[in-house]
């Protein structure tokens, strides 16, 4: 028997577990996925709960029930992976030999990484929200916040779904307008870009939307430290935007077991090709979704279509066939705007988002870069895809892995 170890049971792991359940020989292959975690969250569902539109049991499940029949699941931390004896170390000292290991281990937040940010004020009048602890803790705040000055902060690139915050400053102008306070709340946008989002025709609509909801922005912020005694965020050059109430999203850095097995960069992601994801620390070692260092969105949908094309190129690997650079570093996501409505955005590596109909070209029926009821709807659908769909590798019908030019407007 040969052994494909799978390091991480979160959306990428258990998408490629499901993946190569049904492709591998069970008679050659044993399947193993390891996930220190009994948990498993439905990350984009974050976004909802502070404004209490997802209650907790919507966006959590047991790992357990998304692992395929026939994988074999180790709960247990992972403490280093050797690559020159192809093993993988646990923290209790057992050794798993692998003959193809997929680094699946994910992103997570490092609000220790600004001073002043992990702190007294930590979840009392600093948040984030992404995590789920800090989700709930935000909509507890707000539940009773009375207004003032509301600070949506990035600290810096590259994060998970890169549109969420500018997604919660929306819903936190439509939340506020429900509850009869916008009046009272001023919402100012820090950024630490030139701009409100990483593609420049994106960022138009963006910006145009921040102005419409009365929503400042502040570019070219780069936070050194906070102070909560004082209410001020501080970039390197002694500006400072006063809070009241700041969400910020920390750093986002890779898993450390990066760092102790001696690959990995300064944020501890894998260095990856980013058309094969075939990693660059061994031939027999690949990394999928935000582990990664591709320069992709680090968001679901990327992670699903990584899925498609690895899935592929593990099998080519093993027959000793040149691996496909297929991955064109395709995403797709929804942005909520607040007021049931929200916008869909489809683009790539070589391709910024653009006008156009989605999936079906001219017929759509989902809108490109415009607003609309129906792509809230899309939005909120999207749970259900990712529970039933997603995670068990079910083929997403009329969706492509590499991006389809039909119906886009590129002009």
């Amino acid at each position: 028997m040969k052994n494909l170890v799978i390091l991480g049971a979160g959306t990428a792991g258990t998408m490629m577990a499901s993946h190569l359940k049904k492709e591998l020989n069970k008679s050659d292959w044993e399947i193993t996925i390891v996930d220190q975690y009994k948990t498993h969250y439905y990350q984009p569902g974050f976004l909802f709960l502070p404004f209490d539109t997802y209650k907790p049991e919507d966006v959590k499940k047991s790992i357990d029930e998304f692992i395929p029949k026939g994988v074999k699941l180790i709960r247990e931390k992972i403490d280093v992976i050797n690559k020159d004896s192809d093993t993988v170390v646990l923290e209790g000292g057992k050794k798993l030999k692998y003959d193809i290991l997929i680094i699946a281990t994910g992103t997570k937040t490092a609000p220790g990484e600004v001073e002043g940010m992990l702190g007294d004020y930590w979840y009392k009048s600093i948040f984030d929200f992404y995590t789920y602890e800090g989700a709930l803790a935000l909509r507890d705040k707000l539940r009773v916040w009375k207004g003032g000055k509301l600070v949506v902060h990035i600290t810096e690139m590259p994060i998970k779904c890169p549109v969420a915050p500018l997604e919660f400053a929306f819903l936190a102008d439509s939340f506020f307008l429900k509850k009869g306070m916008r009046d009272k709340v001023e919402i100012t946008y820090v950024t630490p870009l030139s701009g409100a989002f990483t593609k420049e025709k994106c960022t138009t609509a963006l910006t145009y939307l921040l102005k419409e909801k009365n929503i400042k922005i502040v570019p070219d912020f780069a936070v050194e430290h906070i102070d909560g005694e004082k209410g001020v965020i501080v970039d390197y050059g002694g500006d400072e935007v006063p809070f009241d109430l700041l969400v910020t999203i920390p750093t986002n850095m890779g898993d450390e077991l990066m760092l102790r097995s001696g690959f990995g960069d300064d944020l501890n992601y894998v260095p990856t090709n980013k058309n094969t994801l075939q990693t660059t620390v061994k031939e027999n070692i690949f990394a999928i979704g935000d582990c990664t260092n591709v320069p992709a969105s680090k968001a679901g949908s990327v992670a699903h279509f990584q899925a498609e094309i690895l899935t592929e190129n593990i099998l080519r690997y093993i027959e000793g066939k040149e691996l496909n650079p297929d991955f064109d570093g395709h995403a797709n996501c929804f942005i909520e705007t607040g007021h049931g409505k929200a916008l869909l955005i489809d683009f790539n590596y070589d391709y910024e988002p653009v006008k156009g109909k989605f999936p079906f070209a001219g017929i759509g029926p989902l809108s490109l870069l415009t607003e609309s009821r129906l792509n809230h709807w899309g939005k909120l659908a999207f749970r259900w895809i990712y529970w039933n769909m997603l995670l068990p590798a079910r083929k997403l019908p009329f969706v492509t892995p590499k991006m389809s030019k039909a119906g886009k407007n590129f002009n």
